[in-house]
């Protein structure tokens, strides 16, 4: 017997006709036909997605899917109105709401101007599947915008908006840490996955490990310590060679979509992969009819 978890980013999953969903109905119907045979080809108990937008195209996905499969979205969209989820082959058994800052945190400020938030941009979304406490994310992207601008008035605009972003991103993902925290002090099993926006040894990634040592195909792996209890281990290193990535940017194939596990799983996982690997480089133009520009990445756990 075997448990699989996944996430997937989507990508602007709206209805046809809206500013960033397909132009017309078939193209639409083309695009949950292709997320309903990747989703089923995986076949994960529960897979956790974001950028999904209109509810209707989401309650749409479901009603394509074959099987019986339960659905939990996010209320807390983004300017933009998409938000995180979770698709399950397996009942909810808890469902928890994830966005403001932990207490002793500061507000990060956004915009030139002053502007600042307490909360992150789109809210996290935890519920507990099969015993497993699983949280979704979506943390602040690296693409850029100044005050409401995709360019910038001059070059010390854009550095000033990048670390902006990055502070949000680091912020957003100390929160989801926090999180982990309290539940692991619990003895729970967590799941920490989704579109991180950054690879594996950003610095944004690496908070979420917690105590450092001990990752997969490290020295230190299988040798127990202090930390164990407390830490998270991305399955990255456990990818396929040539399928370790998620997104190809500017021609560059890179993992930005991850799966952190806690001690209770790394024993249990029996196979860690990516879907299809066959994408559009985010900088080009796509069909609208296509799945996602981002691949899958799933892990199977013996039970």
């Amino acid at each position: 017997m075997t448990l699989t978890i996944a996430t997937w980013n989507l990508e602007n999953l709206f209805l046809p006709g809206t500013d960033s969903g397909p132009p017309d109905q078939a193209t639409y119907d083309k695009k949950l036909a292709s997320l309903k045979q990747l989703i089923e080809e995986i076949a994960p108990d529960a897979l956790a997605v974001q950028e999904v937008g209109d509810e209707q195209a989401f309650d749409d996905l479901l009603g394509v899917l074959s099987g019986d499969w339960q659905a939990r979205l996010s209320p807390d969209a983004d300017d933009r109105g998409i938000r995180v989820g979770f698709l399950s082959r397996l009942p909810f058994e808890d469902l928890e709401r994830i966005r403001a800052f932990p207490e002793g945190t500061d507000p990060v400020r956004l915009e030139d101007d002053g502007t600042t938030t307490t909360q992150m941009g789109r809210g996290a979304l935890r519920v507990r599947v099969a015993g497993i406490d699983l949280i979704t994310t979506h943390l602040k992207s690296k693409l850029l915008t100044f005050a409401g601008r995709f360019q910038p008035s001059d070059e010390d605009q854009r550095a000033r908006y990048a670390g902006y972003a990055l502070n949000l991103r680091a912020q957003e993902a100390i929160t989801l840490r926090h999180h982990a925290t309290a539940l692991l002090k619990e003895g729970r099993t967590v799941v920490v996955l989704g579109d991180l926006n950054d690879e594996p040894l950003a610095a944004t990634t690496q908070i979420l490990l917690g105590p450092p040592g001990s990752e997969f195909k490290t020295g230190g792996f299988g040798v127990p310590d202090r930390g164990d209890a407390q830490r998270l281990w991305n399955i990255a290193p456990m990818l396929p060679a040539r399928r370790d990535f998620s997104r190809i940017f500017n021609g560059r194939r890179e993992l930005i979509d991850h799966i952190l596990i806690s001690h209770a799983l790394t024993g249990k996982l029996t196979e860690a992969d990516t879907g299809t690997t066959d994408l559009d480089s985010v900088s080009g133009p796509r069909p609208a009819s296509d799945a996602s520009d981002h691949a899958p990445v799933f892990a199977r756990f013996a039970t």
